[in-house]
């Protein structure tokens, strides 16, 4: 596709990973159409970007397997039963994107022919190369795996160039929780392994020391945020950027704040 307005992109293939709370807006449960709408618009002016996009996605607005088994639910069954939650959310999407214009296919990692194709690696990419949104339900596939570990292990199975972490109503990595401790401060960058000595939350343990072992860059954002993946895409300083070297503008911004 080839436009006069498209803008040069930093990041020529992301992996977007959304909570399933993402989905909720307001609610306390469930999914909002209003929100995911507005979610579809933000990943269509990305694919208007001409960046390649795959998008793993919770399923905790519907059911969280970890929460389950801590009530006696039997662990496996509990986190076979988030996948499943994790389908419908993809389906809720790919629906808003399909209705929005966006060629997009669904990929589950454990197999659902009737209504998704199953998680194979080449026939990903051969999608994201013909400009289709790819959404990669039902994490790895096996229970004690969260979404979180399989947003790092698709992007660097895809060769995505950055793992992007949409938050709910949370601007990036602070030193607290905010919503706890008002003097929190917000990181605009810190490397992998401060972020696991200082168990900072970016994402668990597992699925972050997998990117830091791999030199994958991590974008911490608010999703809320207009504009917030777009800007993300573009290379903006947005949210806290988890990576092994500093880039000049995020070194500029903390020149700044000194």
């Amino acid at each position: 596709m080839e436009r006069e307005d498209v803008v040069a992109t930093t990041f020529g293939r992301v992996l977007l990973k959304l909570s399933g709370e993402a989905l909720m807006g307001e609610a306390q449960y469930g999914i909002d159409p209003v929100v995911v709408k507005d979610i579809a618009q933000q990943v269509r002016r990305v694919v208007d970007l001409d960046a390649q996009l795959a998008v793993v996605i919770g399923g905790g607005n519907i059911w969280r397997g970890l929460a389950a088994s801590s009530k006696g639910m039997d662990r496996a069954t509990a986190d076979y039963m988030g996948m499943v939650a994790t389908v419908l959310n993809a389906l809720a999407l790919q629906d808003a994107l399909e209705v929005a214009g966006v060629p997009t296919r669904v990929m589950t990692a454990i197999q659902m022919h009737e209504v998704a194709e199953p998680y194979i690696r080449r026939r990903a990419l051969r999608h994201m190369e013909k400009g289709r949104v790819v959404i990669l339900a039902a994490g790895t596939g096996n229970p004690y795996f969260t979404t979180d570990t399989a947003a790092a292990l698709r992007a660097l199975e895809l060769d995505c160039d950055v793992l992007l972490m949409a938050k709910n109503r949370i601007d990036g990595v602070y030193t607290a929780d905010p919503r706890r401790d008002p003097d929190a401060k917000l990181y605009r960058w810190l490397s992998h392994q401060e972020a696991l000595e200082r168990n900072l939350q970016v994402m668990d343990a597992s699925a972050l020391a997998l990117c830091r072992e791999n030199d994958l860059p991590i974008l911490v954002f608010n999703m809320s945020t207009p504009g917030a993946v777009e800007a993300a895409v573009r290379g903006e300083p947005v949210g806290t950027l988890v990576s092994m070297t500093l880039p000049e503008d995020r070194q500029a911004m903390d020149a700044a704040s000194d």
